[in-house]
């Protein structure tokens, strides 16, 4: 299986498990002129910049570690354009989650959310 269709199915069992958390999807693969933000969800009264990271093992370290500096940069002024564009919105704060999926190519993944990763 290659690194985009790991990629692609994480993103969507990630969508699939936030909502049964009570996340309340908005958007998913939002695209800007910053980078794309893989999930926008609410979490009662949060708006979530969710990053998601899948990795079929652990051998090349733990998905956390690769939102790294510069990741965090890009999802900020993503997050700040998403934010010029709806600001019909309804919430009080705003979070940067990232959820780490972790699996073998065909077996169960495990899911690992930091909620509040980071900070704008």
């Amino acid at each position: 299986m290659s690194n985009q269709t790991i990629g692609q199915r994480g993103e969507i069992l990630a969508a699939s498990h936030l909502r049964k958390l009570g996340y309340h999807i908005l958007e998913t693969n939002r695209r800007t002129p910053y980078g794309e933000v893989d999930i926008i969800a609410l979490e009662g009264s949060a708006l979530c910049f969710v990053e998601v990271k899948t990795r079929s093992s652990l051998n090349f370290g733990h998905p956390f570690e690769s939102v790294d500096e510069r990741k965090q940069k890009h999802l900020i002024r993503a997050a700040q354009h998403y934010l010029q564009e709806a600001q019909d919105r309804d919430f009080k704060s705003l979070r940067f989650d990232v959820l780490a999926l972790v699996g073998a190519q065909e077996g169960e993944m495990e899911y690992e959310l930091l909620r509040g990763a980071f900070e704008a």
